[in-house]
């Protein structure tokens, strides 16, 4: 394991932008794993995370000044140069002491010739005036669907810039497992009017109660639409159904809102991998592997889809998907969405509830999605959120339709949303 932090920051970011990792998941594993001190590791960490964010804007700055065009530089080498672009930018670091370390770490991963090239790369932006903007953080056709969503500019350049900014990790406190108080003990601070979500300004998984399934790390948005579905259960209880559960977050926060001795709860996840995942951090409950789309496992009262969908609500926490995903993407999302809401009715009881949620604002994945919903399922309705259930500073959240839809601006959450759909018949 390397020592020095800049190398580790660049490992990391070669394993995410060129094999397709995911930085939430891999960056606290090799953190856990290596001997660098606390201030260290805050280094690595937004180094990793910054670079990500800002990738479009340092491949612009370095366009500026490379005599090669982008798509001819070694992608191991442009992911050194958006490192050191990012600490001459973006950080306090000294110019020489951003080139210097960063030329010391290509000379190591990619060898002297590409050493010398990453030198006078760094070198000319260090005397470069910077004409970028926040506009290259965003592909086009992501600033587009917030556009869509919002209708309007200046909050979608405050959604910009907050999807830009660094995060503290979000603790969950796991009912009849650990508690807030204990979180606050370890360092973690109380976030306003939540039942269970705390912030940390560190490594979660240092923490005893995170390391042994007592708690877990969750955006708040993310245990609020949680919170929502599982205050629909009544006193004698229901058959509860998580469609898409990998990797557990929600499966977890659900089963431990649940009464076990009322309620029946199952978990299905189609990759086998995740539904072990599941597993390891449920309260109760059976665990299913299989296509959501084709279950043959009875019939629920509840059904949560948390449906797989672009994640552009999320990319403050996962920065990297703003450059994986494409709008081609979102098309074929939305009909794996379709399939998904369309299989559940065939799963729900009369007088049964969907909870249709992703983490993403986009409107084919959101309004558009519950509209044709509705329109195919006339015996369907949306079961109104009310600002009365929301705390305070959500109230704004409830859309005209009854949906929720979150902001990452307004809320300091991810923009996740949310549909209740009730089944008349």
């Amino acid at each position: 394991m390397p020592i020095d932090p800049r190398r580790v920051a660049a490992e990391v970011l070669i394993d995410v932008l060129l094999n397709g990792a995911y930085s939430n998941i891999v960056l606290p594993k090799v953190l856990n794993k290596s001997s660098l001190d606390s201030r260290d590791k805050a280094f690595v960490t937004e180094l990793v995370y910054g670079t990500l964010r800002l990738k479009g804007r340092h491949d612009y700055r370095i366009a500026q000044v490379s005599d090669r065009a982008l798509d001819s530089i070694d992608p191991k080498v442009l992911v050194l140069l958006e490192l050191g672009a990012h600490q001459i930018f973006e950080m306090r670091t000294p110019g020489y002491a951003a080139v210097s370390g960063t030329v010391d770490v290509a000379r190591a991963i990619t060898g002297q010739s590409s050493s010398s090239f990453v030198n006078a790369v760094l070198r000319s932006l260090t005397q470069h005036e910077d004409a970028s903007s926040e506009l290259e953080t965003h592909p086009e056709w992501i600033i587009s669907s917030y556009k869509d969503a919002l209708k309007n500019d200046n909050e979608v350049t405050e959604l910009i810039s907050a999807n830009n900014s660094p995060v503290s990790p979000t603790l969950v406190a796991w009912p009849k497992k650990s508690t807030i108080e204990e979180l606050i003990s370890l360092g973690a601070t109380a976030i306003p009017g939540a039942h269970f979500a705390a912030s940390y300004d560190g490594n979660p998984g240092e923490l005893e109660p995170v390391r042994n399934r007592r708690a877990g790390v969750q955006d708040y948005g993310s245990q609020l639409v949680v919170e929502l579905f599982a205050a629909t259960r009544n006193e004698s209880g229901f058959r509860w159904l998580d469609l898409c559960a990998g990797p557990g977050g929600k499966s977890a926060l659900l089963s431990a809102l649940l009464n076990p001795s009322a309620d029946t709860f199952v978990a299905n996840e189609i990759s086998q991998p995740r539904s072990e995942l599941v597993k390891q951090v449920m309260s109760f409950g059976e665990v299913n592997c299989g296509d959501g789309r084709t279950l043959s496992l009875g019939s629920f009262d509840r059904i949560l889809i948390d449906a797989p969908c672009s994640g552009i609500g999320a990319l403050r926490r996962r920065p990297e998907l703003r450059w994986r995903r494409s709008l081609n993407d979102v098309k074929n999302l939305a009909i794996l969405q379709s399939e998904l809401l369309q299989a559940s009715v065939n799963y729900l009881n009369p007088g049964g509830l969907i909870a249709y949620v992703t983490c993403s604002p986009h409107l084919h994945e959101t309004k558009s999605q519950i509209r044709s919903f509705l329109k195919r399922n006339p015996n369907f309705s949306i079961v109104p959120i009310t600002a009365e259930s929301l705390d305070a500073r959500f109230k704004d959240a409830v859309l005209d339709d009854g949906t929720m839809q979150l902001w990452t601006h307004k809320h300091q959450t991810d923009s996740m949303y949310l549909a209740l759909l009730k089944r008349n018949d």
